[in-house]
């Protein structure tokens, strides 16, 4: 089956291609900017009226501008974020399988170590301790999200080690660097492709999370975390400060779950035929 002609891939890939472009060019479209504050439009609903499709905030912003905004920082977040994981994950899940023996378990105990700290209090401590800035929180969920790629690459690389194409690039003395990342590494592509997509929406729930909490994106940036905070303390009055947001990321990360296990079913029925 083709990556096209399964419909959850279709579906959901389509529906976060056209969040992105809108997020992408709403806010070029719109009259309004996210930092401009009228005071006679303090959290007015939305209206058609002066473009205000999502309508305002507490401090009378344009809110579909904001939320466009918020959509593209919290998707670079956390694809960056991911990036990030993917090439820690990658790197050493592949050398502690290829090598094996002592190194291997070395590592993994390294792992199951880490996986014993609570690392979402170390990403807020980070926070907390240095300036809070973008970077800062692409390494931070990225240092969180690596642990279960290395498992999952290790696990394959333990496979694929015994294969006869690898045999063969050892007999003709190609070094372990190479095997690793010319002749290895290629076949991981389908299982790390999936599990992407699914560290993509644990990415945007942390940083949802650190943002929820006053410790993500800072003023006057705003990711959907933060502006789910901000619509909290409006929800009696203003409802739709919250619901719109909230809805937005609940598709995203529905979206990505479900995109996700569309492309492990197809590459799961690749891997049969």
């Amino acid at each position: 089956m083709s990556l096209l002609g399964n419909p959850t891939v279709r579906v959901s890939g389509g529906i976060v291609l056209f969040i992105a472009l809108v997020a992408l060019l709403g806010p070029f479209l719109s009259p309004n900017d996210y930092l401009s504050t009228n005071f006679d439009e303090l959290l007015s609903p939305p209206s058609f009226d002066g473009a205000r499709f999502f309508g305002t905030d507490d401090l009378g912003r344009d809110l579909f501008v904001r939320t466009m905004l918020g959509i593209r920082v919290t998707l670079v977040v956390a694809i960056v974020a991911s990036f990030v994981s993917l090439v820690i994950g990658v790197a050493y899940g592949a050398i502690a399988g290829f090598v094996g023996g002592r190194v291997d378990a070395a590592m993994m105990r390294v792992v199951d170590t880490l996986y014993a700290l609570p690392f979402i209090f170390f990403v807020i401590l980070l926070m907390v301790v240095f300036e809070r800035n973008l970077l800062l929180i692409f390494v931070a969920i990225g240092a969180v999200n690596w642990l279960d790629m290395a498992r999952i690459v290790r696990g394959q690389t333990l496979s694929l080690r015994e294969r006869e194409f690898v045999a063969a690039a050892r007999l003709m003395g190609v070094s372990p660097a190479r095997i690793v990342f010319r002749h290895i590494a290629p076949n991981l592509i389908g299982i790390v492709v999936v599990y992407v997509t699914l560290t993509i929406p644990q990415a945007i729930l942390v940083e949802s999370f650190l943002s929820f909490l006053g410790l993500g994106v800072q003023e006057p940036q705003t990711s959907l975390g933060a502006l789910v905070d901000a619509g909290v303390n409006q929800m009696e009055g203003a409802s739709w400060t919250l619901l719109i947001p909230g809805g937005l990321l609940a598709l995203i990360l529905m979206c990505f779950n479900f995109l996700g296990d569309g492309l492990r079913d197809v590459f799961d029925a690749r891997h049969v035929s």
